[in-house]
């Protein structure tokens, strides 16, 4: 609404001074004279000359605090030899300084000759200025439509680089845009996500409010606790709110877009209200403010961070100011600037004195003092910062004149190849060259300007120092610049840095945590959440916890992923240990009674117990004993293939051996009886390796079809448990699996019948009594097994089997030590 109403004063303003305030013509002739109707009574100092420039100044903006610069030091800032200048005082005020502006374009004279093509030199080529972005867009709304360039040192609003509305806007300050990215690298640098911002009730202001939130979110600086407008004019009751604000929220970094008058106004409020603790970060306009820089003031401001103009440098500029002299042959003869400048600097009075003054013991002025030993603020060059930006100004607009000058005939950049001289010299043609300018500062710094009328940006990061004797001390910490090789860049020397506190709505979350949003909240208030079981974050602040890869886990710190612990029936646990040590015992009895047997082979007991089935099953029985090996250690696919074919061939092949030596047994019997002796042919030796061997490669069949059809495999398993990877064995096919076993079963089940049928034979048939309860034992075991495999996880699943491959195999062995026995 604000910059709504600003725009329709500009408009009525142009309107009504273009229509009837500046010339009347008074004459129809070709040839007549137009009087100028209105003047404008401004403040100001002229200089005529061929090529004259045009200045507008803030040296006057309120009564209560005077500021001591004058305009006479910025008309000997400004001049440069064979350029000579208007120089005029916005007083702060809009309607005066775009007045002045209008003037300047159109010019003072009294009487003119108008001529038939209208043709002559401009009032002014160029203007410098003006200091306040309202009054700049003001002035560049109405100057802009005749093309004459206007070149800003201090007006800083983004919408100035507008090129569209403003053709002929120039700055040598950056935008807003750039300070207020400036600023967020600056909050990101320390750490500071919770800020409030205030800003004038200006374009100037107006505009970062706009800016500031998009830029904030998307360059990640944080968010803003409060936006407040810091009002004009006297408004006690809205700051007595704004610092109310300022003292009730959680931010202590306050950042400030707006004019040194604003800041003396809230700053009185934060002084009666006693608001301490806050880290003040300064936008350029209030940045070298030494108004602000009072003992009063410093316990509220010390440390204040701030955007500063880019210091310079003026050679010869001393000597320069040196000369100054209410010297009777100077143009400046009787200024009431250069008169109010000396009699303040001397503390002295031109005659005549006012009435009391001499004889209060005041000094009388003889215009002859000698600058150079007095202390004052206009000799202080050390700190040009607007002054270098004028510097510049002027120099812009100087080597666009040069360069136009430069211009050959019928080669120059305008229609016909023409070139623009003084004489004839039109407004567009210097804006021509001055949108190409393109030098270097005696102090280093580049200047030029970019489609928009913008020069590079860069600026001197400053910090408020309160030292222990009271005395400020506003130093240079750093730059913030941008440059086409690597973009916008902060440097900041940390050491040097004085401030007061972070300012955060939540402590950064650390890794192995993230961040999780309060509800109704500002972004930049959330909860800190361990990331989850097999997550993990290793940066602070960060929104999302990542999963861990397939073979990690998260730490239990959760920053970080570690392999996972790997499971597996290993040789080197106790449970390993112990069923290996019972695998080994079990070949090493077997074996030992396998040497008794060979030894004692040709005794009646051997020979009688049928020594070759004998061998056989403590052959297969070792075999047994030692497939079980193949369950214990990292599983892989050779020991997934052979385990379970090499534990159901020995198998079948130690209870084949029992089925057909429990057969024997039944035919033995039998013939012993009257007439039974033609039973015998049927199991001969021929007949009983037959037997065995037909039922043993049955079981090798099922298991070749098994591994060719689905072959078992090595598993890494984690389901089991989260942060384990188990080894194990798949079987492939369930199917493949359970006829292997089925088949041992019933093989084992025709043993243990036809032993059990023979178990009351007479005691020289005993040994059908041992392979009855041995096969007892086998069946119990492996009925057992079939729902503890089903229900152990992991390595005790390869356990389970391993303790029935060695439990019925000592069952089959004891049948065997114990049938000799016998």
């Amino acid at each position: 609404m604000c910059a709504f109403l600003d725009a329709l004063f500009f408009l009525y303003v142009y309107l009504n001074l273009l229509t009837s305030s500046f010339f009347l013509s008074e004459c129809s002739s070709p040839f007549s004279f137009c009087n100028l109707r209105r003047r404008f009574y401004l403040n100001g100092i002229h200089k005529p000359g061929d090529v004259v420039l045009g200045g507008l100044f803030e040296v006057h903006y309120t009564s209560l605090f005077p500021e001591q610069h004058n305009i006479i030091t910025y008309y000997y800032r400004l001049n440069i030899h064979n350029i000579t200048v208007y120089l005029y005082d916005n007083c702060a005020t809009l309607v005066i300084g775009f007045s002045a502006a209008l003037s300047m374009a159109t010019g003072r004279e009294e009487h003119f000759l108008l001529q038939e093509n209208c043709s002559g030199t401009p009032p002014v080529v160029g203007i410098v200025g003006d200091s306040f972005s309202t009054f700049s867009i003001a002035t560049s709304d109405v100057i802009g439509l005749f093309k004459l360039p206007i070149v800003s040192y201090f007006a800083t609003c983004s919408c100035l680089s507008d090129r569209q509305r403003f053709p002929s806007f120039f700055r040598t300050i950056p935008s807003d845009a750039f300070q207020v990215r400036a600023m967020i690298h600056i909050l990101k640098h320390f750490g500071w996500t919770w800020t409030g911002l205030l800003v004038s009730d200006d374009d100037y202001g107006l505009h970062v409010a706009r800016s500031f939130q998009s830029d904030l979110t998307h360059f990640g600086g944080g968010c803003l606790a409060y936006t407040e407008i810091l009002p004009w004019g006297d408004n006690p009751a809205e700051l007595r709110r704004i610092v109310e604000v300022i003292k009730k929220s959680t931010a202590h970094v306050v950042i400030v877009f707006a004019h040194q008058i604003h800041m003396i106004q809230i700053m009185e409020e934060v002084v009666r209200q006693n608001v301490t603790g806050l880290q003040w970060i300064a936008s350029e306009a209030w940045t070298s403010a030494t108004v602000l820089q009072t003992p009063r003031l410093m316990p509220y401001l010390g440390g204040t961070l701030g955007i500063a103009i880019r210091r310079g440098e003026i050679p010869g500029l001393r000597d320069f100011l040196l000369q100054i002299r209410p010297d009777l042959h100077d143009f400046l003869l009787n200024s009431c600037q250069v008169t109010k400048f000396w009699e303040h600097t001397f503390q002295c009075k031109f005659a005549p004195p006012p009435a009391g003054w001499v004889e209060a013991g005041g000094a009388l002025c003889t215009g002859q003092e000698d600058l150079e030993n007095v202390e004052t603020e206009f000799m202080d060059i050390s700190n040009l910062r607007p002054e270098y930006n004028v510097y510049k100004a002027v120099y812009a607009l100087a080597y666009a004149l040069h360069d136009m000058l430069q211009c050959e005939p019928g080669r120059g950049p305008f229609s016909g190849h023409s070139c623009g001289n003084l004489q004839r010299l039109e407004p567009w043609q210097l804006m021509h060259y001055l949108e190409k300018v393109n030098f270097t500062t005696s102090f280093g710094d580049q200047v030029s300007f970019d489609e928009n009328g913008d020069a590079l940006p860069i600026y001197d990061i400053m910090n408020w120092l309160w030292l222990p004797d009271g005395k400020t001390k506003v130093q240079s910490v750093g730059v913030v610049k941008r440059s086409a090789s690597k973009g916008e860049e902060l440097t900041l020397d940390e050491d040097k840095i004085y401030w007061n506190f972070e300012s955060v709505c939540s402590e950064s979350c650390p890794p192995g945590t993230r961040i999780a949003r309060r509800k109704g909240q500002p972004v930049c208030c959330f909860d800190c959440v361990p990331c989850s079981e097999g997550m993990f974050s290793n940066e602070t602040d960060t929104t999302e916890c990542i999963r861990c890869p397939e073979d990690f886990w998260s730490s239990p710190q959760r920053d970080h992923c570690v392999p996972k612990k790997t499971e597996f029936l290993s040789y080197h646990e106790p449970l390993g240990i112990c069923l290996t040590t019972a695998s080994l015992l079990g070949t090493f009895i077997c074996a030992v009674v396998l040497g008794i047997f060979i030894y004692h082979r040709n005794t009646p007991m051997v020979r009688a117990n049928n020594s070759e089935l004998s061998f056989l099953i403590l052959l297969s029985l070792k075999l047994c004993f030692l497939c079980s090996l193949l369950f214990i250690g990292r599983p892989q696919l050779w020991t997934c293939q052979l385990r379970h074919a090499a534990f159901g061939i020995s198998f079948v092949l130690c209870v084949s051996c029992i089925l057909v030596k429990t057969m024997v047994v039944l035919a033995v019997f039998k013939a012993s009886k009257p007439g039974g002796g033609a039973t015998l042919k049927w199991f001969g030796a021929v007949q009983q390796r037959g037997t065995v061997l037909a039922l043993t490669l049955i079981q090798a069949a099922i298991c070749t079809v098994w591994i060719v059809s689905a072959s078992p495999a090595p598993h890494k398993n984690t389901q089991y448990h989260n942060d384990k990877i188990v080894y194990e064995c798949v079987v492939g096919s369930t199917v493949g699996f359970a006829v292997l076993l089925g088949y041992i079963g019933l093989l084992a089940t025709l043993s243990f019948l036809l032993a059990f049928l023979a178990r009351n034979l007479p005691d020289n048939f005993n040994e059908a009594k041992l392979i009855t309860f041995s096969m007892l034992i086998f069946c119990a075991v492996w009925v057992a097994f079939v729902p503890a495999y089903i229900n152990s996880p992991g390595k005790y699943a390869d356990a389970v089997e391993v303790f029935a491959i060695l439990a019925s195999s000592f069952g089959l062995l004891g049948m065997m030590i114990h049938t000799p026995v016998q």
